[in-house]
């Protein structure tokens, strides 16, 4: 798989739809630039006495529409580039859901793997401490992301509140529940990308009994959209993680397989009853196999890049939900297009957890926490609302659904830009 620079390709796709649908050259070249990122340098002190230094980012990129908004990932792989993109693709989550959020993202250059549980909360306080001056309940609010977690939002947002000599719960979200954090956050991204799916599945009545499914990526996402579609009759044949992944044409029983890797931290075809695991007759397959099977649905629920020129044509699942930030590149849009494949974009699929983000951020700033039914209640009725508007303009205009899916995010931008003025009004005025 090429190395490939996520912002710079984030931004091929942004300028290409644009121009498609008509958005204003003033706003794009906006979109083109972040309104600020910082880079720091985090001294974390070891176990061993020692202190090493790791290096972090946070990117407020757009805030036309309210505060930025967006998760912390802890990876070895981060880059500035990757954290502009997502911060990007943030940005225009927000709007098609209708949020009142601009985009914003962070990232840390480090394997939590190989952390303690103790110097793994000192570089979350250290985290926080480089950015405190950037972050702020009305400002930019960080979240969860690629391995981080509940726990690491709980010691963020207590440093925070630390160094502000206040109680800030707002500041952070994806917390403990008792520190401030909402019934249903964790499932939220995983449920969100399952009511898009149902969505999907009711206009173009697909049977789930009849249909196949395969996940990159048993993270938290991909997990609980695993357990949701199987729950609700679909057959999930293969589930993968880092390290690989396993396949079988009779399908897979997901709790027994999260019971089996939280046991033992590998993935295993097993089935469970109680504490006895047995295996079940599967294959190991590999990342990029699973991407190639032949399935009737393909969720990427891993990392960005994982689908472009290199393998795209080798793709045959004829539907696929983007739950990961930016799997599919932009080269490969029109590979897929080509072969009639059907992609429902990151910017909807996986936009629940910034939903549920926000009902996170709405109950800290009322005081008042709501209970699992009305979050849930609340999520199916963003994501639902937001799926019909993408889907009714995809068909009216005959684009596909990331088109239809940018247009009516940038149109939101773009209109919110135009409450401060464009060249065309103030054009207007002189003419």
């Amino acid at each position: 798989m090429p190395k490939l620079n996520v912002f710079e390709d984030a931004l091929v796709r942004l300028g290409r739809i644009g121009k498609e649908a008509g958005i204003s050259a003033e706003v794009i070249s906006g979109l083109r630039h972040p309104k600020a990122t910082l880079s720091a340098s985090l001294p974390v002190r070891m176990d061993d006495g020692s202190t090493q230094h790791f290096i972090g980012y946070r990117c407020r990129y757009n805030d036309t529409l309210g505060p930025t908004k967006g998760g912390v990932r802890f990876h070895p792989d981060v880059t500035v580039d990757e954290v502009q993109a997502l911060a990007l693709w943030m940005t225009l989550k927000c709007a098609v859901a209708g949020l009142p959020y601009g985009g914003g993202k962070g990232g840390v250059i480090v394997d939590p793997k190989k952390l303690s549980r103790l110097e793994l909360e000192r570089l979350s306080r250290a985290y926080i401490r480089a950015m405190a001056d950037f972050i702020g309940p009305d400002v930019d609010i960080p979240a969860p992301d690629v391995y981080t977690n509940a726990r690491i939002m709980g010691w963020m947002v207590d440093e925070y509140e630390a160094i502000t000599c206040a109680k800030a719960p707002a500041a952070i979200t994806g917390k403990p529940i008792l520190l401030g954090g909402s019934l249903g956050r964790e499932e939220a991204t995983g449920r969100g990308a399952f009511i898009v799916i149902q969505e999907l599945a009711r206009v173009k009545r697909l049977d789930p009994k009849r249909t196949r499914v395969a996940i990159q990526g048993f993270g938290n996402a991909g997990y609980h959209v695993a357990r949701l579609l199987q729950k609700a009759g679909y057959k999930i044949v293969a589930l993968s993680d880092s390290k690989g992944g396993i396949h079988s044409d009779k399908g897979f029983d997901v709790e027994s397989i999260l019971q089996a890797k939280e046991a033992t931290r590998a993935l295993r075809g097993v089935y469970c009853e109680g504490s006895v695991c047995q295996e079940v007759e599967h294959s190991k397959i590999t990342n990029e196999e699973l991407l190639e099977l032949d399935v009737e649905l393909l969720i990427p629920a891993a990392l960005e890049g994982q689908i472009g020129p290199w393998n795209a044509d080798r793709i045959k699942a004829p539907i696929i939900v983007e739950v990961a930030n930016g799997p599919i590149t932009s080269e490969a849009d029109a590979q897929l297009a080509a072969r009639k494949t059907l992609v429902i974009p990151d910017v909807l699929a996986n936009a629940g957890g910034v939903t549920a983000s926000y009902f996170e951020w709405v109950q800290n700033k009322q005081g008042y926490a709501w209970t699992l039914e009305e979050v849930r209640s609340r999520l199916e009725a963003v994501l639902t609302r937001a799926f019909g508007e993408m889907w009714r303009l995809g068909t009216e205009e005959n684009t596909p659904m990331r088109s239809a899916a940018y247009t009516l995010a940038l149109r939101r931008i773009a209109e919110g830009i135009g409450t401060k003025g464009t060249r065309e009004y103030f054009q207007e005025d002189a003419g």
